[in-house]
């Protein structure tokens, strides 16, 4: 009689077996589970996530009570969002998660400009602009001449350079905020000349309150903060070989320069206006009263960001002693063999 072997029963039977959960061992058992994927920075993350959530939940025993109105906070967020209304970027922004992920992911060396929020009102519908135009229609604003160089961290100046700039009208609102239906207004795309200079006309910005008619706006109530933003210039940088660069310019001594509702600000970004002498009005063509922002940005290559990425996450891992990591794109992975 010939052999045979008896098929499995039950051939979709998972291979880790989990039972006796308990508050001590429910973490390693989710870990157990959730390791079975084969992507090694996604079983990584993972882990951490878990780790951190649970360790949460045991610190402040929280209850089946608050876990549910977060739940209904979460659920509130995501009804909010809308093709021009990002809810839970304005939650990651408050949170100040959205700076943090970006420094993480965008290290700049000491010469290069720094990097910023992007907020939830950055569209992909700008228009193009030629160098020397207005960005903005807005009759009541006060005029804005904006006069800038780019450059890499050699001092080379950088021709061709897309630039995505935007900002509210004078009222502190941005055009997709209006439900008219209205063209793009206070935005341009922008290339750089062949000395790496670009220059276009604009309003003093103003500050701002973020969208706080929804649930991120009654978080920040209930914890007592405001919700305004300092005045300020979006600028969105685009080369090849070159990083992007998402950062923002902000007015000195705005009443919000040091509470910024989502934690944009930072020092090297902080510029004073000008007013625009005889010489570079008739250049420019702008009117007596009208100010000037100034600035000299500094891109990084790519070769620069990762090999700076990669230094600071090694740093980041032995400061936490976690042994045993490789760094792939300057993210960690574990070094399993």
């Amino acid at each position: 009689m010939s052999s045979r072997t008896n098929p499995d029963p039950n051939p979709n039977k998972p291979s880790v077996v989990l039972k006796d959960l308990t508050i001590d061992n429910i973490t390693e058992n989710v870990h157990r589970i959730n390791s079975q994927t084969p992507d090694p920075r996604l079983r990584y993350v993972m882990e951490r996530l878990v780790a951190h959530l649970h360790d949460f939940a045991r610190e402040t025993r929280l209850s089946t009570d608050e876990w549910m109105k977060g739940i209904e906070f979460l659920t509130e967020v995501g009804k909010k969002c809308t093709d021009v209304r990002q809810e839970f970027i304005l939650l990651s922004d408050t949170l100040g998660l959205s700076l943090l992920v970006d420094s993480l992911t965008h290290p700049t060396p000491p010469n290069s400009t720094e990097g910023t929020v992007l907020g939830p009102f950055h569209t992909h519908t700008a228009p193009t602009t030629s160098l020397g135009e207005s960005i903005s229609n807005d009759s009541s604003g006060n005029p804005l001449l904006v006069l800038c160089t780019v450059r890499s961290t050699n001092g080379t100046p950088l021709q061709d350079v897309k630039i995505d700039v935007w900002e509210t009208d004078s009222k502190g609102a941005y055009d997709v905020q209006y439900e008219d239906g209205r063209a793009a207004d206070g935005r341009g795309v922008l290339r750089s000349d062949e000395e790496g200079k670009f220059w276009f006309k604009a309003i003093v910005p103003v500050p701002y309150q973020i969208p706080d008619d929804g649930p991120v706006g009654r978080m920040l109530g209930v914890l007592g903060r405001h919700a305004w933003r300092p005045s300020h210039v979006h600028f969105l940088f685009e080369k090849k070989g070159f990083e992007t660069l998402i950062t923002a310019l902000y007015l000195r001594d705005d009443p919000y320069e040091t509470s910024d509702a989502v934690f944009g600000v930072k020092e090297s970004l902080i510029v004073s206006l000008e007013d625009a002498d005889e010489q570079t009005r008739e250049k420019y063509g702008v009117e007596e009263g009208c100010k000037v922002l100034k600035y000299d940005f500094v891109l990084v290559s790519e070769e620069e960001t990762k090999k700076l990425r990669d230094e600071e996450a090694r740093k980041a891992m032995e400061r936490m002693g976690r042994e045993g990591m490789m760094i792939i794109n300057g993210l960690p992975v574990p070094d399993v063999d």
